[in-house]
């Protein structure tokens, strides 16, 4: 029986895809979701599996053509004997390089072959091995990075245990185990970048365990230890030469990246990485790529970007080619490290003087920092402010704030109370619910409301309560609870943090009056809230004007003058100020 192999629908608004490369070809024998193609959207790169068990027996579809979401580009053949007959022809081909790869005497890497689950060697009962695979964590990311392995080698773990810690570009999460069982082996490293569906690790359901725990560390030393073949140390002497070659940025013009050039493909993440970094065309073409048919990766990007500007130091080193290849071939004696040393300390920041502490940006605050600075370019900030008596919201939450956590199992703060402000004042000016596209106002039916959370490790949140117009203050509450805590503790699936369409940020919880905050993109309006104060106001009382104690706090609109105007931001504004004052306890209700 004939499978169809359909191009899948990889968004809502993607009507198209391109085919990057076929992984497998007409003859090959397939698994069951074991990938077979490699797709291009204008949103994102994806390895596309196969729907069913079988054989390939027709490719509909060429690489580097587009095509239609739903248009059949392949098909499986499930039946072996039909698909013996069919293919015969393709895999004779085939079969002069099978016999020659049989001829290379060194062994294939470890990575390549699974152990077997009563090897010997690893003193491990008999019992299965699961694969540990890097989980796809939302619909556009395609590759994690392994931040910390919290189990090691020959650690027990229970079911849903976790694991490990990864970092998306979205967000860090913390992996569980799949099985209950002993991990026998790590795969990949940390701090390594890993695709989707690729194998990190191995955990035996045996009851036995490894003689003997291998470290991720002790795992790098072996690999340096062992002997390397001739061919690769020849390629090992030219690669300071080609490093050398990367990090000496040209001088390019041509800042619109296509899709391809002249043979080169840059996928829409490297088109996006380079836009943001302004690196152009003809620095692209000068970097040699490690992906598949040299394609350039999201690595090799980020490393040319971060080792721009240090060509200089490092070119008279590799200026004759000759000298280079002599030195590359002879042992380097050891007084080359001091002088390692030394060139390493001359290209370090000038700042990095005596009494001053260098403190590298973890990954988070990498793309905070990127985040802000495309914000800041993208949008014309204008900032309005406001005040508002809450004298009635503050009674209100001290007489019914015990009763709430006995009821609800957390606390009650003021953060709801301030989000359903927001949501009763968009519900007048709809307007300030957009973002921009291009020439185009987007403006969203959908209030996806995110609120800023301040990480334990000082970095910076934005989870997103979904539909917030449509919930009571009670269920924005627990909204805000929920996702709070499981951003503290690392526990966010990439959708809690995408889609929103404005943000509140809560500046005053350690004391600010008020601020200007940058904008989230895409969206095109940021709320902040300052500090809660005791302050003397005028009231008017029985037609005399008499100053009285009463909560205040000072609120902002920052705002994208692009497409909303100070009459439209102030109206706004003023409406969230007169939903907080009206809130109190005749008319509050959960």
């Amino acid at each position: 029986m004939r499978q169809e192999v359909v191009m899948p629908k990889m968004g809502e608004s993607l009507q198209e895809g391109t085919i990057i490369q076929w992984i497998k070809n007409v003859g090959d024998t397939v698994e069951r979701d074991e990938m077979i193609l490699e797709i291009s959207t204008d949103k994102v790169d994806t390895e596309v599996p196969s729907p069913v068990a079988g054989t390939i027996v027709e490719i509909l579809a060429q690489e580097e053509e587009t095509v239609e979401v739903g248009s059949v580009i392949a098909m499986i053949e499930t039946d072996a004997s039909a698909a013996g007959a069919a293919t015969s022809e393709p895999v004779a081909k085939e079969a002069a390089p099978a016999v020659a790869e049989a001829a290379p005497t060194t062994p294939p890497p470890a990575e390549t072959s699974a152990p077997p689950a009563n090897d010997s060697s690893n003193n491990i009962d008999t019992g299965e091995l699961t694969d540990l695979v890097m989980p796809k964590m939302g619909e556009s990311l395609q590759e994690g990075t392994i931040v910390q392995w919290l189990k090691q080698p020959g650690d027990k773990v229970e079911r849903d245990e976790m694991i490990l810690e990864i970092s998306t570009d979205k967000v860090d999460t913390e992996v569980p185990s799949p099985v209950e069982g002993t991990l026998v082996e790590i795969l990949a490293q940390e701090e390594e970048t890993v695709e989707v569906g690729s194998v990190i690790g191995r955990i035996s359901t045996g009851s036995g365990a490894p003689a003997q725990k291998t470290t991720p560390s002790a795992q790098k030393e072996q690999t340096v230890s062992a002997p390397a073949p001739q061919a690769q140390a020849t390629e090992v002497t030219s690669k300071p030469a080609a490093a050398a070659t990367q990090t000496q940025p040209v001088q390019g013009t041509t800042f619109d990246i296509p899709r391809k050039k002249d043979g080169h493909f840059f996928s829409p993440l490297v088109r996006a990485i380079a836009k943001d970094n302004k690196v152009s065309l003809e620095e692209l073409e000068t970097i040699s790529g490690t992906g598949a048919d040299g394609r350039i990766t999201k690595s090799d990007l980020e490393n040319y970007i971060g080792n721009r500007g240090t060509a200089p130091t490092s070119a008279p080193a590799v200026a004759s080619a000759p000298q280079t290849t002599t030195q590359a071939t002879q042992p380097q004696p050891p007084a080359a490290a001091p002088q390692a040393a030394k060139s390493s300390q001359a290209s370090a920041p000038a700042a990095a003087k005596e009494g001053t502490e260098i403190i590298p940006m973890d990954r988070m605050r990498q793309i905070i920092s990127d985040h802000m600075v495309m914000s800041k370019q993208t949008s014309a900030h204008v900032t309005s402010v406001g005040e508002a008596d809450i004298t009635g919201i503050v009674n209100f939450r001290n007489r019914e704030k015990n009763a709430f956590q006995q009821r609800e199992g957390f606390k009650l703060t003021f953060t709801p109370f301030f989000l359903k402000a927001i949501t009763e004042a968009i519900r007048q000016f709809p307007m300030m619910n957009v973002s921009v596209d291009g020439k185009n106002i987007l403006k969203h039916n959908n209030l996806n409301l995110g609120f800023a959370t301040a990480l334990p490790d000082n970095n910076l949140i934005v989870p997103v309560i979904k539909n917030a117009d449509g919930l009571s203050l009670t269920g924005l509450a627990r909204s805000v609870f929920d996702l709070s805590t499981r951003a503290r503790n690392k526990q966010l699936n990439p959708d809690d943090i995408q889609g929103g369409t404005f943000t509140m940020t809560n500046v005053g919880t350690f004391g600010t009056l008020f601020g200007t905050p940058i904008i989230n993109q895409p969206q095109t309006g940021i709320y902040g809230v300052g500090a809660i104060q005791k302050r003397p106001v005028a009231r008017k009382f029985e037609g005399q004007d008499v100053v009285v104690v009463r909560d205040m706090v000072y609120v902002s609109i920052t705002y994208d003058h692009r497409v909303i105007d100070g009459m439209l931001a102030g109206q706004f504004l003023a409406a969230t100020v007169k939903a907080l004052e009206s809130m109190n306890a005749d008319n509050i209700s959960f």
